[in-house]
């Protein structure tokens, strides 16, 4: 898959990292699968859908995942304080205001 830069991996540069990084992670598979299972690789990613596009479902999604990733760790913090509560080891002022 020769393009004009020289290079066997095709030139996909869109401007998005994310890409230049699937072609590098496709280009350390090489050599370290059979070839068809390679070429379903390659097709795969010549497939990705129009920058904006992506940059579309990125805005959309990355407030998601931040909360995702806060509620995860609010979890993981209550599930900590939790037994602590239970057992008296540790106690919630009687004039504790709630927000």
């Amino acid at each position: 898959m020769k393009k004009g830069n020289g290079s066997k991996t095709p030139n996909h540069d869109s401007g998005l990292n994310f890409e230049a990084q699937l072609w590098a992670a496709a280009d350390k598979m090489r050599g370290h699968m059979d070839a068809s299972e390679y070429k379903h690789v390659c097709l795969g990613l010549r497939r990705l859908p129009p920058a904006p596009l992506i940059q579309k479902f990125t805005d959309t999604v990355a407030p998601m995942l931040k909360r995702i990733s806060q509620n995860i760790h609010e979890s993981r913090t209550l599930a900590a304080l939790l037994p602590k509560l239970l057992s008296g080891e540790l106690r919630v002022p009687q004039n504790l205001e709630v927000a």
